[in-house]
């Protein structure tokens, strides 16, 4: 009984450090995309809750299979006495499904109502939320009688229903995402690993990022320009919203110049004779969400800008053996500032060394990936098969308790598996303006991303358990609190066997490029493959190929871009627009002239050149004026995709050059590998 105190005690101290560690890692989590201390509290403590409870069931489940398992002596693992295991399983399980189903719904439509009273907020969240929570309701209500004809209308009933829905919603999720971020994983670490074809994937993505931005962009300066607009009406229903209207000019970063250049009639168009409350609270949402989506291109076009950057320094290092970044210092990384490094280690260290890591924990992933897999496909039907379960459960003693060894196996499988599944967020980007930020993360979306994070870690972890034998899953308190339940309901028994079979459709459509095929076939895709555009356009020419894309990380270094990022120790040209006190999340429009590429103008923009020609057309005649504009259309006009290169060349469907076959038909298949290799998809 000593030895047995003493341990427990030593486990009671390792498990208060543990969800300590756990709590400081989510507060430095929330700080990097989140600004505390101007984030109300009523938001930054659910997303804490909602990201801790499942980092405590990721600790929860191995301490729950040694402390099941313990012999008379105990164990040599971390343990905890059963009761006070049920209470942390009840309080982490309860307190994740209110937040996921009812708190975090709630708050993230709160957030976004674009309301300034509380009572317009609830109103607008509760509205929102109606349909959503009738759905459930409804299949609630026609699951709650079937049940009750089954097995009588009792309290017990009720609770397993509720929690066989919430885990087959949760199990079908996670298994589709996790079967994205099994192949990802590594699959990102292979492809880092090529210096040069990782910068030739951003220069092909560069183009499409940067559209997007600069519609972002436009898009706001249009919103804006609508609420300079309000400001100026003095008499009628836009005087009840005074103070509004003055709130979101404050915010804004519109100027009379910038408002005068857009066209007057698309901005009177859209807005209303009688101002209401409800049209400036859905002008204050999409305000909002457009600043939200600004932010996120404008920090993804800055974080592409400089990784481009620092890859072709990189590259550039091969002929002089030194390497020298050049950072601003709150953009240094952890290795570019340790001064230990001279710049011909930092080149062995960049060309060398971290390469071969990646493709270390590339091949690493990869086989953890491979044995997940299997180990899904055969738990129902030789479970002693398992890859998993043999490195968590010995079968020498039918089976042996669990030890430390196996108690930190079983977490980094299950780490592992919850990484796959937030991998697979995303890699799958369905989820519409969602995005995390750095330092300026949309409250709605926080919400939304931990109440995912949530939502997944409890069914990953029972499907973790459905690995096991069922001696030792069956033993467990996590099974006695939620897996009898889920068994004793027709909706979920039997579907954690034979469900997590479908894992492989995921997988072969990340790993074939599914996606990608059924896009260019029907011209959709649920996925953004940033490969598509070298495999479409490999030699880069034309609008959207990846030579554009390097022209504009270029300009934009050199700060005669679209963007005034932070200045990277250079001196500044001639001709840039960089201005002092612009920091890196700060945007400017460049005018058209000084563009890289004729993309298409914003709109507004075609009000705007009409207006400074017909300035500098008041001193001219007719026959000037036409001259003028037949020498601008043939010196600005395009030469034709078709026409650029040396000769003209047939659909890849229709000749045979270069393609060994490869027709039509069998592009949609991957076609023929070249001559030596092999074609992985």
């Amino acid at each position: 009984m000593i030895s047995i105190a003493a341990i427990s005690v030593g486990s009671n101290i390792f498990f208060s450090f543990a969800l300590l560690a756990i709590s400081i890692s989510v507060l430095l989590l929330l700080r990097r995309f989140l600004t505390l201390r101007a984030t109300p509290a009523y938001l930054t403590i659910p997303v804490f809750l909602a990201l801790a409870l499942p980092a405590s069931v990721v600790l929860l489940v191995p301490i729950d299979l040694a402390s099941s398992s313990r012999e008379t002596g105990g164990p040599k693992a971390i343990w905890l006495p059963n009761r006070l295991i049920l209470v942390s399983w009840r309080i982490a399980y309860w307190l994740i499904f209110v937040l996921t189903w009812a708190i975090l719904p709630l708050l993230g439509e709160y957030v976004d109502s674009g309301y300034r009273d509380p009572k317009g907020r609830i109103q607008y969240s509760l509205r929102s939320n109606a349909r959503y929570q009738l759905i459930v309701l409804c299949c609630a209500v026609v699951g709650l009688i079937y049940i009750s004809i089954q097995n009588g209308f009792k309290f017990g009933t009720i609770k397993a229903l509720v929690m066989a829905l919430a885990y087959v919603w949760g199990l079908v999720l996670a298994i589709y995402l996790m079967g994205h971020g099994l192949v990802s994983i590594p699959r990102t670490l292979f492809r880092n690993a090529n210096i040069s074809g990782r910068l030739r994937r951003i220069q092909a993505y560069a183009p499409r990022l940067h559209d997007r931005l600069m519609d972002a962009i436009t898009d706001l300066e249009s919103l804006e320009s609508q609420v300079t607009q309000l400001q100026r009406r003095k008499t009628g229903s836009a005087l009840e919203f005074k103070d509004w209207i003055e709130e979101l000019a404050e915010t804004s970063n519109s100027s009379p110049e910038r408002t005068a250049l857009l066209e007057p009639s698309d901005v009177s168009t859209t807005i209303p004779a009688v101002i209401t409350e409800r049209y400036m609270a859905d002008l204050t949402r999409r305000i909002q969400r457009t600043r939200h989506l600004k932010a996120r291109f404008v920090d993804e076009w800055d974080r592409l800008v400089l990784t481009a950057g620092d890859l072709q320094a990189i590259i550039n290092s091969s002929a002089s053996k030194k390497l020298e970044f050049g950072h601003a210092p709150h953009r240094a990384t952890f290795l570019s500032r340790q001064k230990i490094l001279t710049p011909y280690m930092r080149h062995h260290v960049y060309v060398n060394v971290i390469p071969k890591v990646r493709l270390l924990f590339g091949v690493l992933f990869a086989a953890a990936s491979v044995c997940v897999i299997w180990s899904e496909l055969i738990k129902s039907l030789a479970p002693r098969l398992s890859v998993v379960t043999l490195s968590v459960v010995s079968y020498h003693k039918d089976p042996a308790p669990v030890g430390f060894g196996r108690q930190v196996t079983a977490s980094a499988w299950l780490l592992y598996m919850c990484w796959a599944a937030l991998a697979g967020v995303n890699d799958a980007k369905v989820w519409g303006n969602r995005a995390l930020v750095r330092r300026n993360t949309y409250g709605e979306s926080a919400c939304w991303y931990a109440g995912l994070v949530a939502r997944l870690t409890v069914p990953i972890a029972y499907n973790f358990l459905t690995f096991l034998p069922d001696p030792v899953r069956e033993n467990t308190t996590f099974y006695q609190f939620l897996g009898q339940f889920i068994d004793l309901t027709p909706l979920g028994k039997g579907l954690d066997w034979f469900f997590p079979i479908f894992i492989l459709v995921p997988v072969c459509a990340t790993l074939f490029n599914l996606y990608g095929r059924v896009k260019n076939v029907c011209g959709f895709g649920l996925l953004e493959e940033e490969e598509d555009d070298l495999e479409n356009n490999p030699g880069g020419y034309g609008l959207g190929g990846w030579r554009e894309g390097r022209d504009l990380i270029e300009r934009e270094l050199n700060g005669l871009g679209s963007l005034s990022l932070t200045p990277r120790d250079r001196s500044p040209q001639p001709s840039s627009r960089v201005e002092e006190g612009t920091n890196a999340f700060s945007s400017s429009r460049t005018p058209r002239g000084e563009a890289v590429r004729p993309s298409r103008p914003p709109r507004g923009a075609a009000t705007a050149s009409t207006i400074v020609a017909e300035e500098g057309e008041e001193e001219d005649n007719f026959f000037q004026s036409f001259a003028h504009r037949v020498k601008n259309t043939f010196e600005t006009a395009n030469t034709p995709q078709w026409l650029q290169g040396d000769t003209f060349r047939l659909p890849r469907w229709m000749g045979t050059e270069g393609t060994d076959g490869n027709n039509g038909l069998a592009r949609w298949f991957g076609g023929r590998p070249t001559p030596g290799g092999v074609r992985l998809g």
